[in-house]
């Protein structure tokens, strides 16, 4: 039988805009030490370490691992495009269950460049090619970034068939920003209005600039452990255990559905879903707060319906009755999301567990969810893979 990890220390820094940002290996190095000192171990304690990035030279993880120490402990770095954090935390959650480690780091940084995301290598194959030819024949070709591109056209496909109100996926927008002004790691904590949010300049779709998040840097850091290790170098506070995870990949309905929607990954997120539920015992109705994929405002819509929050078709209801937000049903990015906190790929996923951990041990601050004792994580990357991950507090 798998052993429960425990999530004993979580680190994060503060995320920036690339004009502003350490170098990856300082950012790095920061938010190790903030794990380990608040897991209460040393360094040389950890038996395995997985560190994810998208944009980095080959070996980035042990360039920022180094400057925490030089223990000889093996580091596997990690790219799984923006499911990078979460595809770095499954491996480390993964070695602990099976009784490989009893100690093991999660790590995810990137320093990102200026402007929107771009394929770096021009000269062979990009991974996207499925994704590129199944776009194309759903809606052509535009100038338009290639994710938004994407995101913007699966919301304004749910927008065609639901008849969506224009302004309800603004509403998302002004919804993080509220979240984020009690969050000192967001980058974007002022507030804005649904009309300053559709004037914003169109990029795609239904989507405005303020409906996408910004190229940000950062990181954070987990350690993950078994019982008994955090049982003898644990603290007494209630311990965090992951319940359930899922790793999904595509299936064949991502290329051939015709549908942008599957497109973007509902389909992965609809059944990583399932198993995490199926795996815990839980049903969506039994969650209080989430932290989900937020790359723009089209897909936080999207993921409301493929994680079962709300039935098919029903999200408009769900944001007009503020059920996504305090005082609702469920609480969604708490932290602001990646439209607020912002989305340094490599770091999302890391950081996404960390906001959970300290909404489960009642250390969120003025964004602090009320009777919150289950938490559910979801985080995906065109290309394709999605994680959804459930946490619960024990005693």
């Amino acid at each position: 039988m798998a052993r429960r990890a425990h999530i004993m220390g979580v680190g994060m820094i503060p995320f920036t805009t690339p004009r502003k940002s350490e170098t990856y290996d300082v950012m790095g190095e920061r938010a190790v030490r903030e794990a380990l000192l608040d897991a209460g171990v040393d360094f040389a304690q950890v038996q395995q370490a997985y560190v994810g990035y998208v944009y980095g030279d080959s070996t980035s993880g042990q360039a920022a691992l180094y400057r925490v120490g030089r223990t000889g402990v093996p580091i596997v770095n990690v790219n799984n495009n923006c499911s990078t954090g979460s595809s770095a935390l499954f491996l480390a959650r993964q070695a602990v269950a099976s009784g490989a480690a009893d100690c093991v780091l999660a790590l995810g940084f990137e320093q990102m460049q200026l402007g929107a995301l771009t394929m770096h290598f021009a000269d062979r194959p990009s991974p996207l090619t499925g994704l590129e030819e199944a776009t194309r024949a759903v809606q052509g070709t535009s100038d338009a970034p290639f994710a938004a591109q994407y995101f913007g056209g699966a919301g304004a496909a749910y927008a065609a068939e639901y008849g969506l109100a224009p302004d309800m996926f603004a509403r998302i927008a002004v919804k993080a920003r509220r979240h984020a002004a009690h969050n000192p790691y967001a980058v974007f904590r002022e507030p804005v209005t649904v009309d300053e949010v559709l004037a914003s300049p169109q990029v795609f779709g239904p989507l405005t600039r303020l409906q996408c998040c910004p190229p940000t840097c950062g990181a954070a850091a987990v350690v993950v452990a078994s019982a008994d290790f955090a049982r003898r170098h644990g603290t007494a506070r209630s311990s965090v255990v992951v319940s359930a995870q899922s790793l999904t990949t595509d299936s064949a309905s991502t290329f051939d559905s015709g549908d942008m929607r599957k497109v973007v990954g509902y389909d992965m997120t609809r059944a990583a879903a399932r198993q995490v539920y199926e795996q815990a015992g839980v049903a969506p109705e039994d969650i209080p707060v989430v932290e989900l994929h937020d790359c723009f405002t089209t897909n936080e819509l999207l993921t409301y319906e493929a994680l079962g929050l709300t039935p098919e078709g029903s999200a408009e209801k769900f944001i007009a009755d503020g059920d996504n937000t305090y005082g609702g049903r469920v609480v969604t990015n708490p932290s602001g999301g990646l439209l607020s906190k912002g989305h340094p790929l490599g770091a999302t996923g890391v950081a996404q567990c960390a906001e959970l951990v300290w909404q489960l041990r009642g250390h969120a601050g003025g964004r602090q969810v009320e009777n919150a004792n289950v938490a559910l994580q979801h985080n995906i990357g065109l290309g394709g893979a999605c994680v959804v991950t459930l946490y619960e507090r024990v005693n």
